[in-house]
């Protein structure tokens, strides 16, 4: 087929050879496969801020973190320059996420960089070697699904002990290969500790999740994995070699108002204080 336009670059410098066909189109990006030397990988080619329909991005963007200071300013002021380096920042994540996820025994993609808003990755595929189906186009037995969905839950607790939160899992963003599931599509992967959305949207990708799963495994239903897997983490107990149990178990205990409020008072009359006397140590000096 045609080369596309954003692909050109990576043919002229050698890192694709052919672009063999194109794959899919979604929200943020086209992917094609494409041959590199001897290799079959797929070529995703992000789609410009002004060209994508993902929802929210901003949410999901919180608490990326930029090195650079003139980078970061320029973001925030939104000029020209600071828009190019947020869809540098947008692409980027992804690649930082795969290389994370992987080292923390997630299966997704193998990457092998990213050039001019394209990403050049894995192609996923099945025992015949053709591209691997989606989850949402997989059927299985109740046993099958109970195995995949408990393997799934090992994934999401693994990703956040690397301190990742995939935000938008569900079966579309999940391939099956011959090993089982493989998780995909990570540009919008937030960091757990610095994103306010971050449980909100672990809680939404386990339920999304288990829905799925459990059109084959009803009793999934019951399950509680996201209450589990959070509370594990505020207390800094989870690990990666934690044995999940999908149960969880409400606090009985009230909270006692009385008592936050105290402190409350505590530390306003301990700020006051303080203030008074920088006032006074202002007035003698």
């Amino acid at each position: 087929m045609k080369t596309p336009k954003r692909i050109l670059p990576l043919v002229e410098d050698g890192l694709v050879d052919e672009v063999i066909s194109r794959l899919m189109s979604g929200k943020e990006a086209d992917v094609y496969v494409v041959r590199c030397g001897t290799e079959i990988r797929c070529a995703k080619v992000y789609k410009e801020a002004t060209k994508r329909s993902f929802k929210q991005a901003v949410n999901y963007q919180e608490g990326r973190k930029v090195k650079n200071s003139r980078r970061a300013r320029a973001m925030e002021k939104g000029s020209k320059f600071g828009r190019k380096q947020q869809e540098e920042t947008w692409q980027n994540a992804e690649v930082d996420a795969l290389y994370r996820l992987a080292a923390a025994g997630v299966r997704v993609p193998q990457p092998y960089g990213c050039t001019d808003g394209v990403l050049l990755m894995e192609l996923i595929t099945d025992e015949a070697g053709d591209v691997a189906p989606r989850l949402s186009d997989v059927s299985m037995s109740a046993e099958q699904a109970l195995e995949d969905h408990a393997l799934l839950m090992n994934y999401v607790m693994r990703m956040l002990c690397a301190g990742v939160v995939h935000g938008d899992l569900s079966e579309f963003n999940v391939l099956v290969d011959e090993y089982g599931p493989v998780i995909i599509d990570l540009p919008q992967a937030v960091d757990a500790a610095a994103n306010n959305h971050a449980q909100s949207m672990l809680a939404r990708d386990v339920d999304n999740m288990t829905h799925y799963y459990s059109q084959f495994a009803p009793q999934l239903l019951g399950s509680r994995y996201a209450k589990e897997i959070w509370a594990l983490y505020e207390d800094g107990k989870l690990h990666e070699d934690i044995e999940l149990t999908g149960e969880f178990a409400e606090s009985t205990e009230s909270a006692d108002v009385d008592a936050v409020l105290d402190e409350i008072k505590s530390v306003f009359a301990e700020e006051q204080a303080r203030q008074e006397r920088l006032r006074e140590a202002e007035h003698e000096s």
